[in-house]
């Protein structure tokens, strides 16, 4: 069992920046393997945004390339989204995603609970 928990969102306007924090707990967070962030904005389809995977590469979505950066301190178990030239675009529900990897091929997914960003012109 694990908990997602972010925080970090609220109103900025176009241009400007933003860091996102999502922190995970439970007993089973060693077996992490991917965290990373969806968004979903009114009327449209949950979207990644960003992931980050154990020992591994970081993805984005095309959207956010050269703009967003996702990075994880291990020792703290919080992954974070450093968000920059922001656009109404941008505006969501910003949602903390993980991975667990048990016994190499069972997996489980955990969602955070979401935090608003709201990008204004």
């Amino acid at each position: 069992q694990v908990q997602l928990v972010e925080s970090g969102g609220e109103l900025v306007q176009s241009g400007g920046s933003l860091r996102l924090s999502c922190v995970a707990s439970g007993n089973n967070i060693a077996e992490i393997n991917k965290m990373g962030w969806y968004r979903q904005a009114p009327g449209k389809q949950r979207e990644l945004v960003a992931i980050s995977t154990t020992g591994s590469i970081v993805d984005y979505a095309d959207s956010v390339k050269g703009r967003f950066d996702i990075s994880r301190d291990y020792t703290k178990n919080t992954v974070y989204l450093q968000m920059s030239s922001l656009k109404p675009e941008d505006t969501a529900v910003y949602y903390c995603y993980a991975r667990l990897r048990l016994r190499h091929t069972i997996f489980y997914e955990y969602w955070g609970q979401g935090t608003q960003v709201t990008v204004s012109s």
